[in-house]
């Protein structure tokens, strides 16, 4: 440990490696609130954030654990729920009449197409203004579930047990695998209704 009267002891969280203090100031700099996007196994968390001085004020936030109210019953930890999550943060921000935001996605490796830009082309869609590539979002037909469509159809042609191993917790709540698409269409009506 360094040792000295200069010495400065870093922050806690700097130390737990949980902030990147200079990422953090530059976002700050913006004057415009953050879109954190965070991710877990199993869900998401989406959050519109205003820095104040007294500490950070969430403005609006939805978790994938709450699409379960529109009636999605598949997994919450994939890119479709990732969208819908996004979407969701997205007509919240809009509805307390917030406009625009930087995107925070703290001191995750960017991947293009993965689930955190899922989640951003979510809260675009949404009508909420967010500078980013359009090339790292990902495509329409993979925001919906095509991929996995695709995946299970195969699975299912080249093992039927191994597709009800992999599928067992669509096929528990009466989804069909391969009508990913359909039902993520279904739920995304029933979120865009609920704005209106």
């Amino acid at each position: 440990m360094a040792k000295g009267r200069t010495y400065v002891v870093p922050h806690r969280r700097r130390r737990e490696q949980k902030t990147d203090y200079r990422h953090r100031l530059g976002l700050l700099k913006s004057g415009k609130p953050r879109l954190v996007v965070r991710k877990s196994v199993r869900g998401m968390t989406c959050q519109v954030v205003a820095f104040a001085q007294e500490g950070d004020k969430c403005m609006a936030s939805a978790n994938s654990a709450e699409l379960a109210k529109f009636g999605w019953k598949v997994a919450a930890g994939n890119i479709p729920a990732a969208y819908l999550t996004g979407l969701l943060c997205g007509i919240r921000a809009k509805g307390k009449g917030i406009s625009e935001a930087v995107l925070d996605v703290g001191l995750y490796r960017s991947t293009k197409g993965g689930r955190l830009y899922a989640a951003v082309r979510g809260a675009v869609d949404a009508g909420l203004d967010v500078p980013h590539s359009k090339d790292i979002l990902p495509p329409e037909d993979r925001t919906k579930g095509a991929h996995i469509a695709a995946y299970a159809d195969w699975m299912k042609r080249e093992s039927a047990s191994d597709y009800k191993k992999r599928f067992s917790s669509f096929l528990k709540e009466s989804v069909v695998p391969e009508e990913l698409p359909q039902h993520f269409e279904q739920v995304k009506a029933k979120i865009l209704g609920s704005a209106g």
